[in-house]
């Protein structure tokens, strides 16, 4: 739909105008923070984290999103969705996975440093990576999305009278039942339109998606990103790799 722009007299400027200045300081940001991310070690770094706002925040949402981490549309806010790319390119990189963005954090948007391509098949698949706790995804064998997630915790829990271990099994997979109505509740707690791979494991949106393995065997990823999977991504027979 159109929006219809009303102009004033003055020196005020039109939303579309005010859209154009805020984007284009974005740009610059995410440009100064590749330039900073270069600079010797001894230089002052500045830190973004959690709660951060401003152009730069938006210029890093642009460079995670230009690398894959996705984060939603640039808003200029730290938030939740932030905080899951960076763990995402923290984990990616070896670097520590505090949601923290300085020096380390920069060099590696950069140099655009990616996790390693771990499937090479035909069309869209998604990869679980146990090791790093990333979740990506490749169409004909070139990344094009990796995201934060949590898988099993190795702990013991009781499962319908019986105890088991929360593991994440590694093997080739592909979804075979999904749930597209939102939350769904099981035995374990709520799980967010749930695409099931490996009996009762799925891919699913959660509200809490910690930077280590976290869950009974299931491979959380955040509400938001749970919704985009399902736009265009994730689909019963979709493969799913676990490794």
């Amino acid at each position: 739909m159109t929006r219809a722009i009303t102009r004033r007299s003055g020196s005020a400027q039109t939303p579309s105008r005010r859209t154009a200045l805020r984007a284009g300081a974005a740009f610059a940001a995410g440009g100064a923070l590749a330039l900073l991310a270069a600079a010797p070690s001894q230089a002052a770094w500045p830190t973004f984290t959690t709660g951060a706002a401003g152009d730069h925040v938006w210029g890093l949402q642009r460079l995670l999103g230009e690398r894959g981490y996705w984060c939603g549309a640039p808003d200029g806010y730290f938030g939740g969705l932030t905080e899951q790319a960076v763990y995402a390119l923290q984990k990616s990189n070896g670097l520590t996975r505090d949601a923290i963005v300085g020096r380390d954090s920069l060099r590696a948007l950069a140099n655009w440093a990616l996790p390693p391509v771990l499937d090479n098949g035909p069309g869209t698949r998604v990869v679980i990576d146990l090791q790093r706790q990333v979740l990506t995804v490749l169409r004909d064998g070139v990344l094009r999305l990796t995201l934060n997630t949590s898988t099993g915790n190795g702990e013991p829990y009781e499962y319908y009278g019986r105890e088991v271990k929360a593991t994440t099994p590694p093997g080739e997979f592909a979804v075979f039942s999904t749930y597209t109505k939102g939350w769904q509740t099981g035995p374990l707690g709520d799980l967010y339109r749930p695409q099931y791979f490996n009996g009762a494991i799925a891919v699913h949106g959660s509200d809490h998606i910690p930077p280590w393995p976290d869950s009974h065997g299931c491979a959380r990823v955040s509400v938001a990103a749970m919704d985009m999977l399902w736009a265009d991504i994730m689909t019963t027979g979709t493969p799913v790799r676990v490794v």
